[in-house]
């Protein structure tokens, strides 16, 4: 079970630099990461307190990697929990469907272009997948051979994971659907204990839903993709079922994954017909559930001689059409924009005593006609129509997070 994690690690390493650009989400960690401890604490208490425990530990990290590559400190974590999600989804799928199964769901995870991606993104997704996946296989293990310090260890897991993403409690309608009726007691003892932890974290960011303001309806697009994937899903789930198929005292492959793959997004979905809360990363740990089900699907069709073939042959062609893909997420216009191209312009064009103008996207910026100068410092926002430069004494900036979540 080595080699999907192994395979991960390399993807993940392969051009995580990305050329040394850096996007604004992972500006944001970057920032905040870099910010002392009460700054960020009274940073949080307005705005971003969804990702606090995430900025906390990396700026714990900075701080005891200094004079390494910021780029390769920001990324390295989720490239980490990127692998160890692989390893130990190749565990589940061994556990559930045997070696073969596990060896190529693992090996179908790594691949996933939306799993690629994000282990190469300072952010704390790759990181809550990881933690998903993880109390996943607790959830496995307690469930087979009941045991109070695996249910305590699997409420712990899911803990962290809420706290460093709120939506990671939506794992749980997965997890209450696969729990067979025997184990359900202790399962729900445990997703109380779950959700009363990340409760406080949850009504803190209701206060902080501005931060969240960018989020539209879910398109055509987005409805009809996911119902696609569910349809592929299902007819995998179908493929790997067989009669004699492995049953851990009731948790069953197929429902488990299908759980983790459609009923955190659906719940999603169907709430933000009335208030936009979905991003398909924010349950980015779904996508385990799509590795699972090809796995078991390509486990049984390459058991059998008269559906080798054919099944060795699509995913060799599924790896070739997706090698484009591999290739264009490391490269700096697979992300919507570039810090650090625009530090650098701004750099280039500007000098000592220029200010710099800002504004939202869509708020229908222009040049401005009548350039004036900063009343504060007397500062020219603009390069063009500029007076000779003064010293400027007073404060140009006030650094303020905007960060999305």
């Amino acid at each position: 079970m080595y080699a999907p994690a192994l395979l991960s690690l390399a993807l993940g390493l392969w051009g995580v630099r990305r050329g040394g650009t850096l996007w604004r989400d992972e500006a944001v960690t970057y920032d905040m990461a870099r910010r002392s401890l009460p700054d960020l604490w009274s940073t949080l208490a307005d705005a971003d307190a969804v990702h606090g425990l995430y900025y906390l530990l990396m700026h714990l990290l900075f701080e005891v990697t200094r004079g390494l590559d910021p780029l390769l400190v920001l990324r390295l974590p989720s490239v980490l929990a990127t692998a160890a999600a692989t390893g130990t989804l190749a565990l589940l799928g061994h556990r559930l469907a045997g070696p073969r199964a596990g060896l190529l769901a693992g090996s179908v995870f790594a691949l996933l272009p939306q799993v690629q991606r994000y282990a190469q993104e300072g952010r704390s997704y790759a990181i809550v997948c990881a933690l998903v996946v993880w109390a996943t296989y607790l959830l496995v293990r307690a469930v087979a051979s009941p045991d109070g310090r695996t249910w305590v260890a699997y409420a712990a897991v899911l803990v962290a994971a809420g706290l460093l993403h709120e939506f990671a409690v939506l794992a749980l309608t997965a997890h209450a659907v696969a729990v067979p009726r025997a184990a359900r007691r202790a399962w729900a003892g445990a997703a109380a204990v779950v959700l009363v932890t990340v409760a406080p974290l949850a009504v803190l960011s209701t206060r902080q839903s501005d931060q969240v303001s960018w989020i539209g309806r879910p398109g055509a697009g987005a409805l009809v993709g996911f119902a696609g994937t569910a349809v592929l899903a299902l007819a995998c789930a179908a493929m790997g079922r067989k009669p004699t198929s492995r049953v851990l005292r009731g948790v069953r492959l197929a429902v488990l994954a299908l759980g983790l793959l459609v009923l955190p997004a659906l719940l999603l979905l169907l709430v933000s017909l009335v208030t936009p809360l979905y991003v398909d990363r924010y349950v980015l740990y779904g996508q385990s559930g799509t590795a699972l089900l090809t796995g078991a699907a390509l486990a049984r069709l390459t058991r059998a001689r008269r559906t080798r073939v054919a099944a060795l042959t699509c995913a060799g062609a599924a790896v070739l059409a997706l090698l484009p893909v591999t290739l264009q997420l490391r490269t700096p216009q697979s992300r919507v924009d570039d810090v650090g191209a625009i530090a650098r312009a701004v750099a280039e064009a500007g000098a000592p005593g220029d200010g710099v103008s800002t504004c939202r996207r869509g708020a229908g910026c222009g040049p401005c006609p009548t350039p004036a100068p900063c009343a504060g410092c007397g500062t020219w926002p603009s390069t063009a129509h500029r007076p000779p430069r003064t010293p400027c004494t007073a404060p140009r900036f006030r650094r303020r997070s905007s960060a999305p979540a």
